[in-house]
């Protein structure tokens, strides 16, 4: 789900006022947004505006009173109901909290809930922005060879450093980057990603079928971050024809769109696939003969059409990478290998298990909140402070009874003393 404000949900919600109620003595407000209810951090402020709806939840576009930073506030409703999306939810936490980049969108907060005990919603706060390269791809807007040279080398750029924390994003698409007015592009979206390290991840669902790898679509059971160039090149071409490239109705269909253009692949093409039924699948498929990428795309550069050709290769292990597109002369005037930065450390899940249960995820989740919102120190201070007085006192009316003790005794022995004389 997109953290964009556009202006047709803008006008969705009909700019209409949200009533806001105060809660747990002022320190959360909840809103009620489509009949159902937001509760955020009192500091986000109105007016809270809805700007998406999807089936994982529901995101409003808020302002942060402490920061005046306008954000985007994403609902997970349910959150721990299904392991599954349990633990996407937490996987993105991790993964954005790991990652520091101008192209990829940043985590503000994490909600900490009331109640740590009861919690079943999550509310992830991201920046905000304003649209996403779908809605600009698809819109009137005319969009000149620099725009797109400047889109493409911003998803790059982000993509160089998801990959050198040893991540796939796995579901590249244009409406999962993310766009301001100033043509700032920041990949979002990491629910689906996984470290290249993982070994239980390569059989679940990946990519949005429209921008899948070939390798993909036949089930290869062992994949690289050639899958997410792959992805790059299907929104390249969709960037300068305003349209899908391969828009599949289903997987035989979508195969049979990249071989129509790309020729049916031959034996050499065929060798990453370790399945010889796959093998045998993609030559019982109707032959095709490469079409001329000029033909098909007449309106691109040179230089555009053959950085397309690259990364729209069958094969995986011959299609180029990110740092060689980054390199690549239709992104001549924008690379600066100085200026494209990789991540510090890679990446590691070290709560991915399959014996990992919703509660312990919803614990880990918990833990997330707490570090955005610890406790006030001035709090802690102040408890430190009384713990100490106590303990003062205590030792001070300790001292005072022994003392009273000691002059007790000496009473006692002085009137036994007058006593005896």
């Amino acid at each position: 789900m997109a953290t964009k404000g556009s202006s047709s949900s803008a006008s969705a919600s009909g700019d209409t006022k949200i009533k806001r109620v105060l809660t747990h003595g002022g320190k959360y407000a909840q809103y009620n947004v489509y009949g159902n209810l937001f509760e955020v951090s009192s500091k986000y402020v109105p007016p809270i505006r809805p700007i998406g709806r999807g089936v994982n939840g529901i995101v409003c576009a808020a302002v942060n009173s402490e920061t005046h930073e306008q954000v985007a506030i994403k609902k997970i409703g349910n959150a721990f109901d299904n392991i599954i999306d349990a633990k996407r939810t937490l996987r993105e936490i991790k993964l954005l909290r790991h990652m520091d980049h101008e192209n990829i969108i940043a985590i503000k907060d994490i909600i900490r809930p009331p109640k740590k005990e009861s919690f079943n919603d999550v509310y992830i706060v991201y920046e905000l922005m304003d649209t996403d390269l779908h809605h600009i791809i698809h819109s009137d807007q005319l969009l000149s060879e620099e725009h797109c040279q400047y889109f493409l080398y911003q998803l790059l750029r982000g993509l160089k450093y998801v990959h050198s924390a040893n991540v796939l994003h796995r579901d590249l698409k244009p409406s999962n980057l993310l766009m301001n007015a100033n043509c700032d592009l920041k990949i979002g979206d990491f629910g689906l990603a996984r470290t290249t390290t993982e070994t239980d991840f390569m059989t679940e669902y990946v990519v949005t079928r429209w921008y899948r790898a070939p390798e993909l679509l036949l089930n290869c059971s062992e994949y690289t971050s050639a899958i997410d160039v792959w992805s790059v090149g299907c929104i390249l071409g969709e960037i300068m024809t305003r349209e899908p490239l391969f828009p599949g109705k289903d997987y035989v269909h979508q195969l049979r769109l990249i071989t129509e253009l790309l020729g049916s692949p031959d034996d050499a093409s065929l060798e990453f696939l370790r399945s010889d039924n796959a093998r045998r699948y993609i030559r019982q498929l109707p032959q095709y003969r490469k079409q001329k990428f000029s033909a098909r795309f007449p309106n691109m550069l040179p230089e555009a059409l053959d950085l397309l050709e690259k990364m729209l290769i069958f094969d995986p292990n011959k299609r180029i990478t990110v740092d060689e597109a980054l390199c690549h002369p239709y992104l001549s005037s924008l690379h600066n290998i100085n200026d494209e930065p990789v991540c510090p450390r890679p990446f590691s899940l070290d709560f991915d298990q399959p014996t990992c249960t919703e509660e312990h995820v919803k614990e880990l989740i918990w833990r997330e909140s707490v570090k955005f919102n610890p406790d006030p120190p001035c709090q802690a201070l102040a408890i430190k402070k009384l713990c100490a007085r106590i303990f003062y006192l205590f030792m001070c009316f300790a001292r005072l009874a022994q003392k009273i003790k000691e002059f007790h005794k000496k009473i006692d022995g002085e009137n036994v003393y007058l006593l005896s004389t």
